[in-house]
C-alpha cells in the first residue's frame, strides 16, 4: 500500500504515515501503511475462502512506540 511518494530522502516513511504489522495467522509478516491522521480499527477480521469451509481470523491492534502498531492474531481458546 506504500507508494514511492510516501518515502523520505533517508528511504523510510515520512512522518505523515503510520505502519501496521500483522503478527501470526495467514497475514503474518504483512504490513499496511495508513495516513497518520486516519482512524485505525481496533480489530481486523480476515476471511479466508477456499474449496473447504470459510475460515475467519481476528487481529487485535496493539500499540507500539513510534508510528503505527501491531495487529496480533487473536487467540480464540
Amino acid at each position: 500500500m506504500t507508494t514511492d511518494g510516501d518515502q523520505n530522502d533517508a528511504g523510510g516513511l515520512d512522518e505523515s504515515h503510520d505502519v501496521y504489522w500483522y503478527v501470526g495467522g495467514p497475514l503474518d509478516g504483512r504490513t499496511e501503511t495508513r495516513p497518520a491522521e486516519a482512524e485505525v480499527p481496533a480489530t481486523i477480521r480476515h476471511v479466508h475462502l477456499h474449496d473447504g469451509p470459510k475460515i475467519v481470523h481476528h487481529y487485535d491492534l496493539h500499540e507500539v512506540a513510534g508510528h503505527g502498531g501491531e495487529y496480533r492474531l487473536r487467540d480464540d481458546d
